[in-house]
């Protein structure tokens, strides 16, 4: 900061650069994630118009922190003042029941087959794994693969059409 308040321009580009890096990191701890880039510049632009002021036979970091605060709380004040939209009433969230009887209803009818069945079901037609990849991923071969996914379908099939709770 000295040898930027001598004129050296270098410095002063070294030294709002370095300061940058650490007022964003100041206000990412403190501010919406929005409001950071704004502040940093607000800040940028005080230190710039009150750079005279700082006294080089003390240090720099009180100085900057001193200014940084004083920014903050002005964000924060703005923050305050701004209005913000109401939610309207027929916002509707979805209803996530369905998700979770079904995930519920697929863990326990897979808990119904051998373990290499459930698994190459799951795979394959759960989470769209290839025949290919789901070998790779279990170190069986494809067609063992395709094996265990028709034996377990048929196995599911049978299950279910036995149990009297089908709808």
């Amino acid at each position: 900061m000295a040898a930027a308040q001598n004129g050296h321009g270098g410095a002063y580009r070294r030294l709002l650069a370095e300061v940058s890096t650490w007022l964003t990191r100041y206000f990412q701890r403190r501010l919406p994630p929005g409001e950071v880039d704004d502040a940093v510049q607000e800040t940028l632009l005080a230190i710039h118009r009150r750079r005279h002021t700082y006294d080089p036979q003390f240090p720099l970091g009180p100085w900057l922190a001193a200014i940084a605060k004083h920014k903050w709380v002005d964000q924060l004040r703005s923050l305050g003042r701004r209005p913000f939209d109401e939610l309207p009433e027929s916002l509707s969230v979805g209803d996530h029941e369905a998700s979770v009887v079904s995930s519920s209803v697929l863990a326990s009818l897979l808990e119904e087959l051998r373990p290499a069945q459930a698994q190459a079901i799951l795979l394959v037609k759960v989470q769209g794994y290839t025949i290919e990849d789901a070998s790779g991923e279990t170190g069986l071969s494809p067609s063992a693969i395709k094996m265990n996914i028709h034996r377990g379908l048929a196995r599911l099939t049978a299950f279910i059409e036995k149990s009297a709770d089908v709808e």
